[in-house]
């Protein structure tokens, strides 16, 4: 069952401007620029403004349930691209160890990071950061690491990095939980 037409709208806050030139779209804020690039979606993608304020107006025209599907999916990288532009995104991983601790190290200013000891090993693993992405260490807790960063995708994958670098192979999992893994999700400024 074919819809004939099929909209979703997103309301674009102040101080947020968004331009869409053949559906390529750049979100500029107070904390910076994102673009993103959304061809291989066929549909219509506008911005309406008005005197008070602007929005952005999806449409598919004749489409099947996985093309409808699809205009929720980008009105959320667009309204994750805004929250990234004002409020940026921070992800809180925390190192979790039974009996050897893990030791992490910054390096490149926080665009790298070295683990070392873990499960006692020898290996040293390195991650490096997506690009945007700050790691910090935190001064309030010990064993954790803070990811900031303004585009959600690269702070969440480097996030997926560092934990898929501290697996634990070979063993029984259900004993050997040791790992770094997220422990919160949150935005940089706080309302």
């Amino acid at each position: 069952m074919r819809d004939v037409l099929q909209t979703e709208e997103l309301e674009v806050p102040e101080g947020v401007t968004i331009e869409i030139k053949s559906r390529v779209i750049k979100v500029t804020g107070p904390r910076g620029t994102l673009t993103k690039n959304v061809r291989h979606v066929d549909m219509d993608i506008r911005v309406l403004k008005t005197k008070k304020s602007s929005k952005v107006t999806l449409a598919v025209w004749q489409g099947g349930r996985k093309h409808v599907a699809c205009l929720r999916t980008i009105r959320s990288l667009i309204n994750n691209m805004v929250i990234g532009v004002t409020k940026g995104f921070l992800y809180k991983m925390r190192a979790v160890y039974a009996h050897f601790p893990i030791n992490a190290i910054i390096q490149d200013g926080g665009n790298a990071i070295e683990i070392r000891n873990f499960l006692g090993e020898k290996t040293v693993r390195h991650v490096k950061m997506l690009g945007g992405v700050c790691i910090s260490e935190s001064k309030a807790q010990k064993d954790e690491l803070i990811l900031e960063g303004n585009d959600i995708e690269n702070v969440s994958q480097s996030a997926a990095s560092i934990q898929g670098a501290c697996r634990v192979r070979n063993k029984d999992i259900r004993k050997f939980l040791d790992g770094i893994y997220v422990s919160d999700r949150t935005t940089i400024t706080l309302e």
